[in-house]
């Protein structure tokens, strides 16, 4: 099965910006377009507003003005369903509710050929439960575009209980033929990015509610520590706190409640509140002209230890001996190799984050998962109230003589960095296990449709199989709430080698 030919026209039915987005990147193709809006001249007021949009890409030299000429002669706006006859492809962009489009998917029926491809670019709802309606449910599927969709890459292709096979295939390879880098699921709550990036934001959020650490601190160490774009309380301001968390409460709810997608108390009081980000000038952070950002919190200035004795190789994190060296501190080698921690003159332990509290033990400084030590401009600690002053202000030390910014935290488990990387590595695992998608297609999906700085798999690779499932394991045995259970899928994952020696 392969893309549809240039020559197909393509119709869009709703014409907000997401709609407006997708014509456009159809047109550019090579395709006919046909824009449709039940609101009557809202097609045309589009068609404009894709036509100034070719301007000025025109303007910007990334296209030729002979192409932007023949794109705006493909372009119709029609004032009636029955415009869209003979179109080999319909996407639909209109408001999210399932009744809404269940409707004017039957109402298509009535129009367009029995092989005409039927697509939804739904973020939220069941692709399944609105290609039900239809009389040839086969030919509907999810073609799921990144806002703004002329240039963001990814487009999930969602295949509905009921999808065919070549129906999922041609819309992929149409996706394809458009530039786009498609990814195929199956139909799921949340699809692949809005189901694996729960704990992105879900994670920020319960450290900031059990007052671990402020929202600035918590932005700060997921972009400077974990490598994130953005980190999760500015990146729902940009996406909108509404948007943000109707999306995951679809999934929550989806999942028939499942505590692993439980929303946040806090963003619920934000959206009841009417702060919702970026566009109403105040949601977590204040938008509004002159209003002064908060900084993180920054530990002021302390004496690095003269040696440290590694107790192990530090795993994940074991780059750091070496900067420690480079930094001129002595590296002392334990007498027994046990353990992952680096024993401070103080008589206190430098622990990577582990899932426990340091308040289980007598004198621990916890640090964080970094995605890359070298690099990393900033490294949360934590330490519990008993742990000795000496213990803290050496392990911070340590850090600042590395050339990093650090922040100290309160006492949660799995810290910032760590617990939300293990998390998603867990849903990533458990996505592919239930055959939603593939490895490589949820990892792909991650990078391109979040801008994670690694997919879950690719991380997990790294870190090493059994990471995530260990600290989710602790996490679990401090709050065994049922959120930080690792699921099966990640404990068989874990085990799984290319070969197995051991027996029963």
């Amino acid at each position: 099965m392969t893309a549809l030919d240039l020559s197909s026209p393509v119709a869009v039915v709703g014409t907000g910006t997401m709609g407006q987005g997708i014509a456009q990147v159809a047109l550019v193709a090579g395709h006919p377009v046909r824009l449709y809006d039940a609101a009557p001249g809202l097609a045309r007021k589009a068609a404009d507003a894709i036509g100034s949009r070719l301007d000025r890409l025109v303007e910007k030299e990334r296209l030729a003005a002979d192409e932007r000429d023949a794109a705006r002669a493909r372009l119709t706006p029609v004032d009636d369903l029955s415009g869209l006859a003979g179109c080999s492809l319909v996407v639909e962009a209109v408001v999210e509710r399932l009744d809404v489009k269940q409707e004017l998917f039957r109402a298509l029926e009535d129009v367009v050929a029995d092989d005409c491809l039927l697509a939804t670019n739904t973020s939220s709802l069941s692709v399944t439960a609105i290609g039900g309606a239809l009389r040839v449910p086969g030919r509907f599927v999810g073609l799921h575009f990144f806002n703004p969709a002329p240039l963001l890459p990814l487009v999930e292709v969602v295949s509905g209980f009921a999808t065919d096979f070549g129906a999922a295939t041609r819309a992929y390879e149409t996706a394809r033929a458009w530039g786009k880098t498609p990814v195929a699921c199956a139909d799921t709550p949340g699809f692949i990015v809005n189901r694996v990036a729960r704990p992105f934001y879900a994670e920020a959020f319960a450290v900031y509610e059990a007052q671990g650490a402020d929202l600035a601190t918590v932005d700060a160490v997921l972009r400077e520590s974990g490598g994130f774009r953005m980190g999760a309380f500015e990146l729902t301001d940009l996406i909108g706190q509404d948007v943000n968390e109707s999306v995951t409460q679809s999934v929550w709810q989806a999942f028939f409640q499942d505590v692993r997608f439980r929303p946040s108390l806090a963003q619920r009081r934000l959206v009841e509140s009417g702060r919702l980000g970026r566009k109403t000038g105040h949601g977590w952070y204040d938008h509004r002209e002159g209003a002064e950002r908060p900084e993180p919190h920054t530990a002021e200035p302390a004496e690095p230890p003269a040696y440290v004795v590694a107790e192990g190789d530090l795993g994940p994190a074991a780059e750091l001996l070496d900067l420690i060296r480079e930094a001129g501190i002595e590296v002392r080698e334990a007498e027994e190799d046990e353990g992952t921690r680096l024993a401070l003159p103080s008589g206190g332990q430098l622990v990577l984050a582990d899932g426990q509290l340091a308040a289980e033990f007598a004198d621990v400084v916890y640090f964080d998962l970094a995605l890359d030590y070298r690099r990393a401009t900033r490294i949360a600690l934590s330490h519990a109230g008993h742990t000795s002053t000496e213990t803290v202000a050496q392990a911070t030390g340590l850090f600042q003589a590395l050339g990093k910014k650090v922040s100290v935290i309160g006492d949660v488990p799995g810290m910032i960095v760590a617990r939300t990387v293990a998390r998603i590595i867990d849903l990533a695992v458990e996505t592919v296990a239930q055959g939603v998608a593939t490895e490589e297609d949820v990892d792909t999906a991650m990078r391109l449709g979040v801008n994670y700085p690694l997919g879950p798999f690719e991380w997990s690779r790294r870190l090493g199989r059994g990471w995530a499932g260990a600290l989710l394991d602790e996490m679990h045995e401090v709050d065994p709430c049922g959120r930080y259970a690792p699921s099966l899928a990640l404990y068989r994952y874990a085990c799984a080698t290319d070969q197995r020696e051991d027996t029963p």
